[in-house]
């Protein structure tokens, strides 16, 4: 997708989030999570306003939080205001502008831009089915993208100080609208945090993009292109769970926002393999 197209999607996916929430009544309870809808306007705001801070240059863990509102329509200000810098901040940078981030594959205003998209777009649907609407699907190029996204930013890897071992599970997700697939490696995730000395010993996955739909960070001239489906994966590989729908729906399922039925799903692994996918998605993203 293009770096102006995420920018638009911060815009307009924060103004459809706030006009879902506009009749609910800050108590409301957030059906995808503990929240309330007062506390999910917060988190979004509190999000919005620290990014908007990141991409004018300021190092991520030195951005003062606002204070949270206590009046239901100063909290809604807040978010119109916070998501307004937003875009702002975003339409006035340039993509391969340097700004900090958390995620070690990041660095750039185009990581940021991709990122808050779609972090606008979930909650979005959040707000939506807050309000008992129903939910509204994006263009599936913002879908698949989504779900390339969540894939790689918040489940593919471990970080540098940490081991990675394959056990031999493999899992493939596969879009039935568009021409997008992604292989995961299951496996374990141990070693030792630097700061804070927790050992860890977690379940993982390393994720590798096989469809030939253009995903990825915007404007990035060293991305690597969509190798081809057939020749991406060892053919002596036969993985043990195949899950295959339309862009959207495992979108919303990979983020906890919808559940796999109606999905085609196939291999020895069968449910138990679901929920374990679903668990490691769960731990990624919360």
């Amino acid at each position: 997708m293009e770096y102006e197209a995420y920018v638009l999607t911060v815009r307009e996916e924060t103004e459809r989030f706030l006009e879902a929430l506009g009749p609910v009544v800050p108590e409301a309870a957030v059906p995808t999570c503990e929240w309330t809808a007062a506390d999910l306007l917060w988190h979004v705001a509190e999000v919005q306003h620290h990014w908007a801070a990141v991409v004018r240059g300021a190092h991520g863990e030195a951005v003062v939080a606002p204070e949270r509102p206590s009046d239901p329509a100063d909290l809604r200000t807040l978010v119109a205001t916070a998501g307004t810098e937003l875009a702002t901040a975003l339409a006035d940078a340039r993509p391969d502008d340097a700004a900090w981030s958390w995620h070690e594959d990041g660095g750039t205003v185009a990581w940021v831009a991709r990122r808050q998209a779609h972090e606008a777009l979930v909650h979005r649907v959040d707000a939506e089915l807050t309000a008992g609407r129903a939910v509204t699907p994006p263009t599936v190029e913002l879908a698949v993208d989504g779900v390339d996204e969540v894939l790689h930013v918040m489940l593919d890897g471990v970080p540098a100080w940490g081991t990675f071992t394959p056990d031999g599970v493999t899992v493939r997700l596969e879009c039935s609208d568009v021409d997008a697939a992604w292989l995961l490696r299951l496996g374990r995730f141990t070693g030792t945090g630097p700061e804070s000395g927790t050992a860890y010993d977690l379940d993982a996955a390393a994720v590798e993009r096989i469809g030939a739909a253009s995903v990825g960070a915007p404007d990035d001239p060293d991305a690597p292109d969509a190798p081809d489906p057939v020749e991406a994966v060892d053919p002596g590989t036969d993985p043990a769970l195949v899950v295959r729908a339309p862009a959207w729906h495992l979108d919303l399922w990979l983020w906890g926002r919808g559940g796999p039925e109606g999905f085609e799903v196939s291999g020895p692994g069968g449910a138990d393999l679901v929920e374990r996918l679903r668990l490691l998605l769960a731990d990624a993203t919360q």
